[in-house]
C-alpha cells in the first residue's frame, strides 16, 4: 500500500502587486530573489488565479478562506468573528465581533494603522485602560497581538459600514468613521479612546523615544460567530496551521486544524522564517498536511515600502519554501508543494486590490537527477480565461493522490 500524499501549503502574504517606480519597472515578485518558487512553478504547474468570490472585499479573511479551499461565499461572516476563534474568545448568540487597530491619527489623518508597530506589552496596557473607561454594558476589549485587538460586544451594531484603516494610510478619517445604524455608539467608543490615550503612560514614552503614539483605536471587520466544515471530514487531511496573526489562526481553529504557535513568529520582516520552516517539517512527519502563512509580505506593501517587500518575499522563498521543499523531497514520501498568496498588496495603493495573483504546484519525490528548470512566478504570466477561484481549485488539489 502506498503512503499518503503529503500536503505543504506555503503562503506569502499579499506578494501580488503593481510594476514599481524604485524596481526598476517591475514588480515585487519579479525583483525578488526567489529561485525556490520559480523551480516549484518551471518543475510543476503555474497560473493565475481568483481568490476573492466576487462581491467580496480583498480581505485576508476571504483569501486565506479560498486558500483553504471554502468558498466565501457560503459562510463568511466578518473578519473579526474568525480573530476571536483565533484567540479562543467564546462568542454568544448575540455577540458582535469587531476587529480593533491601534492606530496613530495625526491631524485628522490615518498616519499609521499599526501605530509605529507597537508592542503587544505596551498595547495591552492600553487596553487595560480602555477597558477600566468604558462604561457601556456588555462592550469588552481583548488584548492581541501588536497593534491587533478585538472587542466583543454583546447585543453590538451588526449593519455599519466601516473602513479597514490599512486602505486609508495618508487619509482624512472623517470620510471613513463608522456610518448606519447605531453609529454613534461605534464612534463614541472610538473618541472615548482617544481621551483615555491622550495622556496615556504608554504613549508619553513613545514619543519621548520618538516613537508613534497609539492616539486612539478603530473599529472594522465586524460579524458574529461562524462555523467551517471540520477538514477531515471536508479533505480528509489533518495537520496544522502555522501563523503569527490571529486571523488565520482563527480560520485553523474554525476547521479543527492544529494551530502551532511558534515564539518567534511576528507578522513583521524580523519573524523567525527557521523556525516557521521547521514547525512545518516537524508536523509533516506526524500528520499529512501543513498550512504555512508568512505576513511580512503584506505587511511591507501596507507601509509602502517596495524593496523591503521584495526582500520578504525573498526571505520566504530562502528560508520557508526551499528548506520545506527539501524536507518533503529527503522524505521520499508522496507529496504536492503549493506555493501561492492571498491577494495582491501593492505598494503604491498600500490596501488590498482583487486583482489576480499567482499559484503554482509541484508534486513529488523528484528525485536526485530532476532538471534545473524554472518558470516565472509573477502578476503577468501567460493565462487563459476564465480564470479559475482558488477555492475550487484548491479543492480539486486537496482531493486524495
Amino acid at each position: 500500500m502506498s503512503a499518503k500524499r503529503k500536503i505543504a501549503v506555503l503562503v506569502g502574504d499579499g506578494m501580488g502587486d503593481e510594476p514599481v517606480e524604485a524596481l526598476g519597472g517591475r514588480t515585487p515578485l519579479q525583483a525578488a530573489d526567489i529561485p525556490s518558487i520559480r523551480r516549484v512553478a518551471g518543475l510543476g504547474q503555474v497560473r493565475l488565479v481568483h481568490t476573492v468570490p466576487e462581491g467580496l472585499a480583498p480581505g485576508s479573511d476571504v483569501a486565506n478562506m479560498g486558500l483553504l479551499g471554502y468558498n466565501a461565499r457560503e459562510n463568511y461572516t466578518g473578519r473579526a468573528a474568525i480573530e476571536a476563534a483565533g484567540a479562543r474568545i467564546p462568542l454568544d448568540p448575540g455577540d458582535v465581533a469587531f476587529r480593533t487597530n491601534l492606530v496613530t491619527v495625526e491631524e485628522d489623518r490615518m498616519l499609521d494603522y499599526s501605530s509605529g508597530d507597537i508592542s503587544s506589552a505596551e498595547a495591552h496596557d492600553l487596553i487595560a485602560a480602555l477597558n477600566e473607561a468604558v462604561t457601556r454594558p456588555g462592550v469588552r476589549f481583548h488584548g492581541g497581538v501588536s497593534y491587533r485587538h478585538l472587542l466583543i460586544w454583546r447585543d453590538g451594531p451588526q449593519k455599519l459600514a466601516l473602513t479597514p484603516p490599512h486602505e486609508i494610510s495618508g487619509k482624512p478619517v472623517a470620510d471613513h468613521l463608522p456610518l448606519g445604524p447605531r453609529a454613534e455608539e461605534a464612534r463614541e467608543l472610538m473618541e472615548l479612546s482617544r481621551r483615555v490615550f491622550a495622556d496615556h503612560p504608554v504613549n508619553r514614552a513613545r514619543r519621548d523615544n520618538g516613537l508613534r503614539p497609539a492616539t486612539q483605536i478603530w473599529l472594522w471587520g465586524h460579524g458574529k460567530a461562524m462555523s467551517l466544515q471540520p477538514y477531515a471530514e471536508r479533505y480528509g487531511l489533518r495537520g496544522g496551521v502555522i501563523t503569527a496573526v490571529d486571523l488565520v489562526r482563527g480560520l485553523a481553529e474554525l476547521c479543527g486544524l492544529e494551530v502551532i504557535r511558534v515564539p518567534g513568529a511576528t507578522g513583521w520582516i524580523d519573524t523567525d522564517y527557521h523556525g516557521k520552516a521547521q514547525a512545518a517539517i516537524d508536523c509533516l512527519r506526524r500528520s499529512d498536511f501543513v498550512y504555512v502563512h508568512v505576513e511580512a509580505p503584506d505587511e511591507c506593501g501596507h507601509k509602502g515600502l517596495a524593496e523591503e517587500k521584495a526582500r520578504a518575499i525573498g526571505n520566504f522563498d530562502h528560508r520557508v519554501v526551499a528548506p520545506v521543499w527539501a524536507a518533503l523531497e529527503a522524505a521520499g514520501d508522496p507529496y504536492r508543494l503549493i506555493v501561492c498568496t492571498d491577494h495582491r498588496t501593492p505598494v503604491a495603493r498600500r490596501g488590498h486590490t482583487s486583482d489576480p495573483v499567482p499559484f503554482a504546484w509541484v508534486d513529488g519525490p523528484l528525485g536526485p537527477d530532476v532538471p534545473d528548470r524554472a518558470a516565472a512566478f509573477d502578476e503577468f504570466i501567460p493565462a487563459e480565461e476564465p480564470l479559475p477561484l482558488v477555492c475550487d481549485l484548491i479543492t480539486d488539489l486537496l482531493q486524495p493522490g
